[in-house]
């Protein structure tokens, strides 16, 4: 089966491609502005160079596929809040360029990588796929806005479409450097350094961690069963940062107290998955617990 993952290059989805390329033809486009050509090596792909906000570039990379996974995003929170137009043209722009080419080309499906950010603050945990949506920043409105895409072409042109709503993926090749970088890497090469980890807010607020080998299970699935729709992929387990740390301390055979700054614009208080619904249809169960998970990253950086 030929497949194209957008932004193949970057963390998630180059996991998802080393797990596809075993047996499938599969072809990334990545602008390589987030993601790297490292994250590929070893693996049989054919990469193309290209941004979905250019639709010759998208055409060029649907060509013949029967599936996309589409993960090509501008995925921090604070880089929204500081450039919503750039936000909202690589993700809202972009999907739906993916979902018009999938529509001339013939696509079946496309796997869609949407976000817990959707959730906002909007009471009432654990989030299940039919809580109130309370987006807070516009990273989170563009992503609402392509699930939203993805419902209308299934509906109007029958292309099928998968939403998975990520909580908090990590896991080895996550980038730990830059102002947006995901606390995961980020408190991993802290604590390995010797420095303190340093925390926007309390500590106190909460989330659900998801090892990025659990993320790529769910993909497959999603691409593998016949049903559509929205769905949650986490670990089922909510987590305070400060908690967190300490995993990361015990894993790490430290002790090393966080530093704590001021709290970032945008960020959610709390975040917690229901997953029965990923449970039951998708027949996703998650392998890895925080701590596992934290060891297999360690492990493999």
């Amino acid at each position: 089966m030929k497949i194209l993952v957008t932004g193949g290059a970057g963390f998630i989805g180059s996991h998802l491609v080393d797990a596809l390329a075993k047996k499938n033809e599969v072809v990334v486009l990545d602008n390589l502005s987030s993601g790297s050509e490292k994250n590929l090596e070893g693996m049989k792909v054919k990469l193309i160079r290209g941004d979905v906000r250019n639709v010759e570039d998208v055409k060029k990379a649907c060509e013949g596929a029967e599936v996309i996974f589409h993960l090509a995003a501008l995925a921090y929170v604070a880089e929204s809040i500081k450039n919503p137009a750039l936000a909202d043209a690589v993700n809202s722009g972009g999907t739906l360029n993916i979902l018009e080419c999938a529509r001339k080309g013939g696509v079946r499906k496309v796997v869609y990588a949407s976000s817990s950010a959707v959730y906002g603050n909007a009471p009432g945990l654990p989030k299940t796929e039919s809580s109130e949506l309370s987006p807070e920043s516009p990273y989170a409105i563009t992503k609402l806005a392509g699930e939203r895409y993805c419902a209308m072409y299934e509906k109007l042109y029958g292309i099928e479409s998968v939403c998975l709503r990520y909580f908090n993926v990590y896991g080895p090749r996550q980038n730990p450097g830059g102002d947006y970088a995901a606390v995961v890497p980020k408190f991993i090469e802290a604590v390995k350094s010797g420095r303190q980890p340093v925390v926007y807010g309390d500590g106190e607020q909460t989330r659900d961690f998801v090892f990025v080998d659990d993320a790529v299970g769910a993909n497959v699935l999603a691409m593998k069963k016949g049903v559509n729709g929205i769905f949650n992929i986490a670990s089922g387990e909510e987590v305070s940062i400060n908690g967190l740390i300490e995993v990361i301390c015990k894993v790490m055979g430290k002790s090393i107290k966080p530093k704590y700054a001021k709290a970032r614009a945008g960020d959610v208080g709390r975040s917690a998955a229901d997953i029965t619904l990923a449970r039951k249809k998708l027949g996703y169960a998650p392998k890895y617990d925080l701590e596992q998970g934290i060891r297999e990253t360690v492990r493999r950086i």
